[in-house]
């Protein structure tokens, strides 16, 4: 809102919190009423008029107050000075609810349930992103002499696990031997650059130990080279349909945009690094399908490592500063854990 002065934006401020609220257009009187502005009607009124004529506010009817625009609510984000921050007790929620989880897929079922009851919204979280993830650790667990089941550790905290037919009876300590040589050749390297010495074990290995290992590499280099960061997990869907009158003319294409995966990893797509929320609004989304929604994304990760992305989608009506701190603390706790901290 260049140009314009801070009491007009506290004027779009109150307009912002009443119609997200209300879902009524607001008018002057109510303004003045509700929101201790300090000034009189007129005065309101003329910021009303001035704050349309900037395309900020829009009169949905003839004699109705004002709502917010796209371009409104987008200047009500960027001057969001700070967040309110979460309760203690939905911290405490939040804790409880994720640190119960069994697994690292667990956890995100957990956080998409979390944030779409946090923000009534619909939430969606991205599978982490091998390809950023280091190799923790594997394992051999042999099942049968000729058997083995091999578990690989990511630092993304995924486990993923094969069965391997080694094609031969193995004795327990050459097991015990071809887990040293994996994982002194590909424990704590980058995914891609595990996959690449994961096919060169073979060549290294003694005559007695290349034929298992080779199905042990083979098995490996296929965990290695998947992309589950192309999965999603939503949740709250039905939370739209309880906010139809939001979408007059496009729920049904919303809904059939969040079925169409490709839709919904490029709403994350802004997603760069871990902390940095992003807000999408109207418009500003790339698909015709979603551009009655607003979208808050943010990615998840450790300081230095981005595991995915995750975020809400909802009405342009949206409460931004409580869904804003809820998609943030999630994902704040998400990173946390799958980095076992």
């Amino acid at each position: 809102m260049a140009g314009s002065d801070d009491r007009r934006f506290e004027v779009l401020r109150a307009i912002v919190a009443d119609y997200v609220s209300n879902h009524e257009p607001v008018g002057s009187k109510a303004i003045v009423e509700r929101h201790n502005l300090e000034v009189s009607s007129a005065t309101v009124r003329n910021d009303m008029a001035a704050l349309e004529d900037e395309g900020y506010i829009t009169q949905p009817h003839t004699s109705a107050g004002r709502i917010p625009t796209d371009k409104g609510y987008r200047a009500f984000v960027d001057r969001l000075a700070e967040i309110k921050p979460l309760s203690a007790a939905e911290r405490r929620a939040i804790e409880t609810v994720l640190e119960g989880a069994v697994d690292h897929e667990d956890v995100l079922r957990r956080s998409v349930r979390l944030l779409a009851q946090l923000t009534r919204q619909v939430a969606i979280v991205q599978y982490p992103m091998i390809t950023n993830s280091t190799v923790r650790h594997v394992e051999m667990v042999p099942l049968t002499p000729a058997r083995i089941m091999l578990v690989l550790i990511t630092g993304a905290g995924q486990v993923d696990q094969h069965t391997v037919e080694l094609g031969d009876v193995v004795a327990e300590n050459d097991v015990v031997r071809m887990r040293e040589m994996v994982n002194s050749a590909i424990a704590g390297a980058r995914m891609t650059e595990a996959a690449s010495a994961a096919a060169d074990l073979p060549e290294q290995a003694p005559g007695e130990l290349r034929d298992p290992l080779t199905r042990i590499s083979t098995a490996l280099v296929e965990s290695l080279v998947e992309h589950p960061e192309d999965r999603l997990v939503l949740g709250g869907t039905a939370n739209l349909t309880r906010n139809a009158a939001d979408f007059p003319d496009s729920l049904r294409q919303v809904l059939e945009a969040l079925e169409e995966q490709v839709v919904v990893l490029k709403l994350l797509a802004a997603a760069r690094g871990p902390g940095a929320v992003t807000v999408r609004i109207g418009e500003e989304n790339e698909d015709e399908q979603m551009r009655s929604t607003s979208v808050v994304s943010i990615g998840y990760g450790t300081e230095d490592t981005l595991f995915g992305g995750m975020g809400v989608v909802g009405p342009t009506r949206m409460d931004y500063p409580n869904t804003i701190a809820a998609v943030r603390a999630v994902a704040n706790y998400v990173g946390q854990i799958l980095a076992g901290r």
